[in-house]
C-alpha cells in the first residue's frame, strides 16, 4: 500500500492540474472575443419580434391573432400590395388551417436560425407541412433580410396566396362532430368543453390502461414463477419500474393525442415545452430505476460468488451514473426553457478555476478510493485493521470509507488518506490461527506429558476444521512456574463467530485430555 501511496496524490494533482487550465481557458474564451472572430452579421441582430428562427415566426403569428393583433400578425407575413388590404383575414384563415391540419410534432419546427438544411429547399426556404383529407400540403417561410431584424423569417406570399383555396377543404374537427354539440358551444379559456374533455381523456385512459395492464402482467408472472427467489426479483424489477414506465407510455399517447385536438399552435408550442420537461423528469427517473435495479443485481450476483471488491466497485459506479443522470436533466430542462447551455458551461469556466484549485483533495480522496476498490484492498462487509482501528466497512462513497468499530462507532476516513494507511485486510484470509500455550503444573511424569502431546495431536488430526499438515502441539520448555506445550493450529474458515466456536470446541477438547491423563493446568502466580 506504502508503494502506491503517491499513486491517487500525483493523479490527483494532475487531474487538478488540467481542470484549472481547462477552465481558465474556458472562462478567458467566455471574458474576451477571438481575436480571428468575424464582426456580428446581420443574422446575429435579435428580432424584437422572434422572427430569427422559423419556430419564433410561427409562434409569434399564431399569438398575434389569438390577441387579435393583427397590425403585429402582419410583421411575420410577406404580404404583397394585392394581399395588403385582405391581410386580417389571411392571418385569420391560415392560424385556423394551422390549428386544424398541423399534425407533426412541435419539435419539427425549426428552432435553428438557419432553418432545416436537410429538407431538399433553397436555404431560404423552409417548408411547414399540413395534413389535409390524408393529403401533405407544404406552406413555405422565406428568409428575408430585414434592416431592423437581420436575417428573418417570414410566411411567404406563395403561401398566403394558397390560404383561401385551402379554406374551402377546412372541415369540422372531430373533437366537434364526436362529442355533444353543448361541450363545443362553451369554452374555458378560450377553448371549447370538448377539446378539454378529450384533452383530459388523453391523460386519463392511457394512464388507467396501462397501470391495468401493469397489475395484469405481474399476476400473470407470479403464477407462472414457481421460484420464490425470482418471483421476489421479478416484484422489485415490477415495484421498481411499474410507474415510470406507466407515465412514459402515457406521455407518448397524450403527446401524439395532442396533435389531433385542434388546440391552437401557439397553446401547443407553448405546451409542448411543459410536456417535454415533465418527459425528461420521468425518462431520468425510469434511467436512475433501471440502473438501482440493474446495480442490485450485479451486486447481488457479485456477493453470491464472493467478489466483494466488484459489488463495492458497482456502488461507487453506479452513484457517478446517478451523478451524470441529474446533471443531464437539468441541462436539458434549462435548454428547453431557453437557457443558452453552451454559454452558461463557457460562463462556469471562470467559476471552475476556484473549483478546481479547491478541488484538489476531493479529486485525490476519489481516485484514492477507485484504487482501493480497482486493487481489491477493500470492499463493503470487510473486516479490517485501518490505522490501529478493527472495525466492518459499511460502506464507500466518492470521498470516504465508513468503517463500523468493535464500539459501534462510525469512523469516516478519507480515501486519500486510506491510500497512504497501512491496510489489514481480515476478509481476505480463508483460514484463521489459533496459537496459545498449554502450562501444565510440575508434578505431571513423562507418561502423562507423553499421553497429553499424543491425545492432542490426534484431536488436531481428527479435527473437520482444522488444517492438517501446519498443525501441532509440541513440549517446548522448563518454565520457572510450568511445564510448556506449545499449540498451534488454522481452522479452515473465514467467519469470525465460526472461529470463535471451533477454537472453543479445541480447547475444551483438550481440557478433557488434560484432565483424563491424570495431569492437570499449574496455578498462575
Amino acid at each position: 500500500m506504502h508503494q502506491q501511496a503517491w499513486l491517487p496524490r500525483c493523479l490527483g494533482t494532475a487531474l487538478t492540474a488540467v481542470l484549472l487550465l481547462a477552465s481558465l481557458r474556458a472562462g478567458i474564451a467566455a471574458a474576451l472575443p477571438s481575436a480571428q472572430s468575424p464582426p456580428p452579421t446581420a443574422a446575429a441582430v435579435a428580432d424584437p419580434l422572434g422572427r430569427n428562427t422559423p419556430l419564433g415566426t410561427i409562434t409569434g403569428f399564431s399569438s398575434a391573432v389569438r390577441r387579435e393583433d393583427f397590425a403585429t400578425a402582419q410583421q411575420y407575413m410577406q404580404l404583397t400590395a394585392a394581399q395588403r388590404p385582405n391581410a386580417e383575414t389571411l392571418a385569420l384563415e391560415l392560424t385556423t388551417l394551422m390549428d386544424h391540419y398541423y399534425r407533426q410534432p412541435i419539435t419539427a419546427l425549426s428552432a435553428l436560425p438557419e432553418g432545416t438544411q436537410n429538407d431538399g429547399l433553397p436555404p431560404d426556404r423552409e417548408r411547414i407541412t399540413l395534413t389535409i383529407d390524408g393529403k401533405a400540403v407544404d406552406l413555405q417561410l422565406v428568409r428575408v433580410n430585414n434592416p431592423h431584424g437581420g436575417l428573418i423569417w417570414l410566411i411567404s406570399s406563395e403561401t398566403l396566396a394558397r390560404v383561401p383555396s385551402l379554406r374551402g377543404s377546412l372541415q369540422s374537427n372531430w373533437v366537434q362532430t364526436l362529442l355533444p354539440e353543448s361541450l363545443s358551444e362553451h369554452s374555458l379559456f378560450g377553448v371549447s368543453l370538448a377539446q378539454w374533455t378529450v384533452w383530459a381523456g388523453s391523460i386519463g385512459a392511457p394512464l388507467v390502461v396501462l397501470w391495468l395492464a401493469s397489475g395484469l402482467v405481474i399476476r400473470v408472472a407470479r403464477r407462472s414463477i414457481r421460484d420464490p427467489a425470482r418471483r421476489q426479483l421479478v416484484d422489485a424489477w415490477h415495484a421498481g419500474l411499474s410507474w415510470p414506465t406507466i407515465l412514459t407510455g402515457t406521455l407518448l399517447v397524450h403527446g401524439t393525442v395532442m396533435r389531433f385536438i385542434g388546440f391552437s399552435l401557439a397553446f401547443r408550442i407553448a405546451y409542448a415545452r411543459f410536456v417535454i420537461v415533465v418527459a425528461v423528469l420521468v425518462l431520468a427517473w425510469l434511467t436512475w430505476r433501471l440502473l438501482t435495479l440493474a446495480a442490485m443485481q450485479i451486486e447481488r450476483a457479485a456477493r453470491r460468488r464472493g467478489h466483494a471488491g466488484t459489488e463495492s466497485l458497482m456502488l461507487l459506479g453506479e452513484r457517478l451514473v446517478k451523478v451524470l443522470i441529474v446533471t443531464i436533466a437539468i441541462l436539458a430542462i434549462l435548454s428547453i426553457a431557453g437557457v443558452n447551455t453552451s454559454t452558461a458551461l463557457a460562463g462556469l469556466g471562470i467559476g471552475g478555476i476556484a473549483v478546481a484549485l479547491g478541488a484538489q483533495k476531493s479529486v485525490e480522496n476519489l481516485l484514492g478510493g477507485v484504487f482501493l476498490l480497482t486493487d481489491k484492498a477493500l470492499a463493503v462487509g470487510d473486516t479490517c485493521r485501518i490505522s490501529d482501528r478493527i472495525g466492518s466497512i459499511e460502506d464507500i462513497t466518492l470521498r470516504s470509507v465508513r468503517l463500523r468499530t468493535a464500539e459501534q462507532t462510525l469512523l469516516s476516513i478519507p480515501a486519500g488518506v486510506l491510500a497512504q494507511a497501512t491496510i489489514e485486510n481480515f476478509a481476505t484470509r480463508d483460514k484463521m490461527p489459533v496459537q496459545t500455550t498449554l502450562r501444565l503444573h510440575y508434578g505431571t511424569t513423562a507418561q502423562q506429558l507423553r499421553s497429553v502431546l499424543k491425545a492432542i495431536q490426534g484431536t488436531l488430526a481428527g479435527h473437520p476444521q482444522i488444517e492438517g499438515g501446519t498443525s501441532h502441539v509440541r513440549l517446548v520448555a522448563f518454565g520457572a512456574q510450568a511445564i510448556e506445550l506449545e499449540l498451534f493450529a488454522y481452522i479452515l474458515t473465514r467467519d469470525g463467530a465460526k472461529f470463535l466456536a471451533a477454537r472453543e470446541n479445541l480447547l475444551l477438547q483438550i481440557a478433557e485430555i488434560v484432565e483424563d491423563s491424570g495431569a492437570r493446568f499449574a496455578q498462575p502466580t
